[in-house]
């Protein structure tokens, strides 16, 4: 009986299992979207970038050559001045005096030395009763009354020449900063304390370093050609065009460096001493480069990689090495030939072998 039940109980169990539904099959995913553009070749510049520092390309401390009381300020502060432009005005009327002074001088000497003329001439036309003691006496006379005179002409040359330091002219265009000694006050020739400063700022420079192995490169680059430089603002995606004008004759032996200028005509006044900017330095142009987004060249642990969709819909991925960086373009040195259709969004959904549903670069902000 015992067995029976057990027959029985088998055979209801396996009716059971007989009458379950199969459960359904997973339906496939849906393609990833993803936005795709075609790896380019084409011709990149090969750059330096680096961060410099903006400085005038002329600085003058404008300081007092004379001494006296600043009776003008002939300019307002903060704005452009023009060379030859006049600036102050100390009291001229010391020198005025010293200046009549000398002539006065001049003026008497002038008037011994022509009564020296007259007594030479004089004595040469006496004849025989004149003895050679008295013309030579006469003779020296003269010389010594036209050196007097060249002294008192040099005097009068100084004092004019002091004079016109009272007018303390501009000599580059610039512009004047903060004035730092107000009319009224008393200066002293050659005094420590400047009275302004005038910056030279366009053209206008730049001043960078670049590390030690980077010179060969450099210095082959600048025999061909003036390099181009640009500068860029914080913040600031529109370049600022310059050319290189400066390398320093010698590697910083401290910091292995080299500093190099760059000139900018800084015509709109873009760039401003003091500021930091970010430089890139061209040195030559590389030619079928093979050219994708930044955007596609994703990290991976066993290094750089993008994915390429295969011409059935399918996601590969692709190891890359990146060469260098233009903008935001990757040049590749190796994985890619130029031509392939790489991601440059989605790439968070794909795997390898994943299907993707493709959007050209163009159409993604439609």
């Amino acid at each position: 009986m015992r067995i029976r039940i057990l027959l029985v109980g088998l055979v209801l169990a396996t009716l059971l299992l007989g009458c379950e539904k199969p459960s359904p099959e997973r339906p496939p995913a849906p393609p990833a979207p993803v936005t795709v553009v075609v790896a380019a070749k084409k011709t990149v510049p090969v750059q330096i970038r680096t961060i410099g520092s903006v400085k005038p390309l002329a600085s003058v401390a404008v300081r007092p050559r004379v001494g006296g009381e600043l009776m003008e300020v002939l300019f307002k502060e903060g704005e452009d001045v023009k060379k030859g432009q006049k600036l102050f005005v100390i009291d001229p009327r010391p020198f005025e005096a010293a200046v009549k002074l000398a002539e006065a001088n001049r003026g008497k000497s002038q008037a011994v030395l022509k009564g020296a003329e007259t007594d030479l001439t004089r004595l040469q036309k006496g004849g025989g009763g004149i003895s050679a003691s008295e013309i030579d006496a006469a003779r020296t006379a003269l010389a010594s009354a036209q050196a007097v005179v060249g002294i008192d002409e040099a005097a009068v040359a100084s004092a004019r020449l002091q004079l016109s330091f009272t007018t303390i002219n501009s000599i580059l265009d610039g512009r004047v900063g903060e004035l730092l000694l107000d009319r009224g006050n008393l200066v002293d020739a050659n005094a420590a304390t400047a009275l302004v400063v005038v910056n030279q700022i366009s053209p206008i420079e730049a001043t960078f370093a670049l590390p030690e192995p980077l010179l060969p490169a450099v210095g082959a680059a600048r025999g061909n050609a003036p390099l181009k430089v640009e500068a860029y603002l914080r913040d600031s995606k529109t370049p600022i065009l310059g050319v290189l004008s400066f390398v320093d004759n010698a590697v910083n032996s401290g910091s292995g460096t080299i500093l190099l200028k760059a000139e900018f005509p800084n015509a709109d006044r873009k760039l401003w001493p003091g500021q930091f900017v970010d430089v890139v330095l061209t040195i030559r142009e590389r030619t079928d480069s093979v050219v994708v987004p930044a955007a596609a060249v994703q990290a991976g642990q066993k290094g750089s990689f993008v994915f390429v969709v295969t011409p059935d819909r399918k996601a590969e991925l692709r190891p890359v090495t990146v060469e260098f960086e233009v903008g935001n373009e990757a040049v590749i040195a190796t994985g890619l030939s130029g031509g392939e259709t790489v991601v440059i969004e989605g790439q968070l959904r794909l795997v390898a072998g994943a299907a993707v549903s493709v959007k050209p670069a163009a159409e993604a902000g439609k």
